[in-house]
């Protein structure tokens, strides 16, 4: 434990916090309910990270309109992203998991890495507040917004929407058509279609990132 408080840069003066953070309800379960997984941590981690980004991105970035700024925070707080701050940390080293889903590869899971990472960021904020929390936060949230490879935050379906909306009788679904891959690696095809005709494919780690390449080559066929 004293390793991932080295890497998490705060020495928790109720260790239990972060033990609790880093606990799978699978192996919360196997001990017959004398132990608590992190869920309830994440819920309280989730709006923490959400008002520390926003404050952050807010203050130093006073020329972005209202909508930039949401695609902003939800970039920098998605499932995806969260992710690749655990690897960081190395949270795959420590996350207690029972036998079978350590086998299924939930070690290295985008989902229970994301998780930890939230409930990591409200055990921080039980045992030293607001600040040592918004600290530890922004190590990683300033680091990403420089980085080139902070997910494109243009809400490609929005615009797409708008086009189709502006013909009463056309209408654009997404499709699911295809997925592949381990559960920790997934793979998903989605076709972007405008009155069942297909007029987009995108593939993703997430159906939502699928939706967005499946609508951004919707509009570069329709010349946008």
């Amino acid at each position: 434990m004293q390793e991932l408080e080295n890497r998490i840069g705060h020495k928790f003066k109720n260790k239990k916090l972060l033990s609790v953070a880093i606990t799978h309800s699978s192996y919360a379960n196997e001990s017959g309910g004398k132990l608590e997984s992190y869920e309830r941590l994440e819920f309280l981690g989730d709006s923490i990270l959400g008002l520390v980004t926003s404050d952050y991105i807010f203050k130093n970035c006073p020329n972005s309109p209202e909508g930039d700024l949401t695609k902003l925070r939800a970039s920098l707080v998605c499932e995806k992203q969260l992710c690749v701050f655990s690897h960081e940390l190395g949270i795959g080293d420590f996350v207690r998991l029972s036998r079978g889903e350590r086998h299924s590869g939930g070690a290295n899971r985008t989902s229970i890495l994301a998780d930890i990472f939230e409930a990591i960021c409200a055990a921080i904020y039980l045992d030293a507040g607001i600040e040592v929390a918004s600290k530890f936060i922004l190590r990683f949230i300033v680091k990403a917004i420089k980085s080139p490879m902070l997910e494109d935050i243009h809400d490609y379906k929005t615009d797409l929407q708008e086009i189709v909306q502006k013909n009463p009788e056309e209408t654009i679904k997404y499709a699911l058509v295809k997925e592949t891959g381990p559960d920790h690696d997934k793979r998903f095809t989605v076709e972007a279609r405008i009155n069942s005709n297909t007029v987009g494919v995108g593939v993703g780690r997430s159906k939502k990132e699928a939706q967005q390449h499946a609508a951004k080559k919707a509009l570069e066929l329709m010349g946008y």
